[in-house]
């Protein structure tokens, strides 16, 4: 049987899954080279979250989710038992969100929200597959004036957020779901980074997670000295 869809795709059964692992395989070689810039970011975050820092996400459509996703792992944990950690994902407080885009418009739909919650020590990650959203521009542009620091996940670069945003991890493919899909990867892998620098953070041996909770609170408190 057909599977039924535009031009370039009627194809037979199983040639849809292969279609598009090659096209993820043909992306996997050059995402490799971001993993530097995943261990940088990740120890970065984790002395912000590590100190009483937060880091704010935002996306829109099914980086909206992917953004909720990131955030769910830094509160909850990866893998082993961790403090949480504060991360806001500014696309899931729906009744801020209408508010917001009822009586300042779309475009400030996150900005306005970057306003509110972020601080000098903080760091935005603004997700998308396009980098065009006028949403997430103007929330890079809200970072920046209140000395918010501001990386994004992108699509194929350059583009307009990778313009105005100081650090990008751009996937360089054409294909939007493939995009998504190393956004998450991505993810993972800087939550990661942040497990394995945390206990460095708060001076405690290498692995050692009992005692962060209590160490993390103290920091976000004003407790702990560095």
């Amino acid at each position: 049987m057909r599977v039924p869809g535009e031009a370039g795709w009627d194809y037979l059964g199983g040639e849809v899954l292969d279609h598009h692992l090659t096209r993820l395989a043909g992306a996997l070689d050059s995402f490799r080279e971001a993993g530097a810039q995943l261990e940088r970011w990740g120890r970065e975050l984790a002395w912000t979250v590590g100190r009483g820092g937060r880091l704010l996400v935002a996306g829109n459509g099914g980086s909206s989710a992917e953004a909720q996703h990131l955030t769910a792992e830094l509160v909850g944990k990866l893998r082993d038992d961790r403090p949480a950690l504060s991360a806001i994902a500014l696309c899931a407080d729906v009744a801020a969100l209408t508010a917001v885009t009822n009586d300042y418009g779309y475009e400030e739909l996150f900005a306005r929200s970057v306003r509110a919650h972020g601080r000098p020590a903080d760091i935005l990650l603004l997700m998308t597959t396009s980098g065009r959203s006028p949403n997430l521009l103007a929330a890079a542009r809200a970072a920046a004036d209140i000395g918010v620091r501001c990386w994004a996940f992108t699509g194929p670069a350059p583009n307009p957020l990778a313009d105005i945003c100081p650090e990008t991890l751009a996937i360089g493919c054409e294909d939007r779901q493939v995009v998504q899909e190393l956004h998450l990867v991505a993810v993972h892998v800087l939550c990661e980074y942040v497990d394995l620098e945390l206990p460095t953070v708060l001076g405690l041996p290498a692995g050692e997670a009992g005692g962060l909770s209590a160490t993390v609170a103290g920091c976000a408190r004003g407790q702990v000295g560095g």
